[in-house]
């Protein structure tokens, strides 16, 4: 078994793979507190509630692949593959770590490590040119060439940190939930702002791609349009432009870098 670990800046998803299948995954909050002797306590007592796994921490797990945007967390994770995973190979993104896919900016080493994963994932499953728009804290919008390599990319707000600067700045605003409201015109302010959020993300989501595609291919109908993130679903529906829905594509990368540098060692 292979247990991959993305660690975002608001959760961290975890996935367990065997072979090619994943056959359990869990999601997590991030905190940058933790210490790796607790994250070792978390994994034990997530993993220790699957059955193909035994009840010490790391019966079962043949490799481990970690990515994270949290180098605090990262240390951690290190840490922990260390003292409780000795025997285990594992494999931590990081500059050095061979992907398999060129990146084509001005510095490299400040691309986020999710972001190249994502394009690893990409170019195996639908191949360039693509497009990955992945929700998270941050929306981003990463391109691929025909090529295969990592042409760059658009940050924007995160639809959650923009649904809390809302109830932040706004007086007469609050928090809400993340729902697709009855109507676009809302009847009711905390409508209203559900709506802003879906349409203008999705109308969002649809503008920055087609400007992208346009850059990335001869022919924009050619590029494949992927989503993932764990707030995908929200606006799926309500983008035009969107082909291809993996929420467990950054996982699949790790699984895609892991196999590729433990095969070479």
């Amino acid at each position: 078994m292979l247990l991959t670990i993305d660690v975002g800046n608001t959760h961290t998803v975890l996935g367990l793979f065997d072979g090619e299948d994943i056959v359990e995954h869990w999601r997590i909050s991030t905190d940058a507190r933790r210490t790796a002797d607790e994250l070792a306590v978390l994994l034990q007592g997530l993993m220790g509630m699957h059955p193909l796994l035994g009840d010490e921490l790391g019966d079962g797990i043949d490799g481990i692949a970690i990515c994270s945007t949290v180098p605090s967390v990262l240390h951690e994770l290190r840490e922990v593959t260390r003292r409780y995973y000795g025997d285990v190979p594992a494999v931590l993104v990081e500059p050095g770590i061979k992907t398999g896919v060129p990146i084509l900016m001005d510095n490299p080493k400040e691309v986020g490590a999710d972001r190249i994963i994502n394009a690893v994932a990409a170019v195996e499953l639908y191949g360039g040119p693509a497009i990955v728009v992945d929700f998270g804290t941050a929306t981003t919008f990463d391109a691929v060439s025909a090529r295969g390599e990592y042409a760059g990319g658009v940050i924007a707000p995160g639809i959650e940190i923009s649904v809390e600067a809302l109830g932040v700045r706004g007086a007469q605003l609050r928090k809400i939930e993340i729902a697709r409201p009855r109507t676009v015109i809302g009847k009711n302010t905390v409508e209203a702002m559900q709506s802003g959020i879906i349409y203008g993300f999705a109308g969002q989501v649809d503008g920055v791609v087609n400007r992208m595609a346009r850059e990335l291919a001869d022919d924009p109908d050619d590029v494949t349009v992927i989503a993932t993130g764990g707030l995908a679903p929200m606006v799926l529906g309500e983008s035009s432009v969107i082909d291809e829905h993996e929420p467990w594509l950054t996982l699949i990368g790790l699984r895609l870098v892991y196999e590729r540098n433990v095969s070479r060692t």
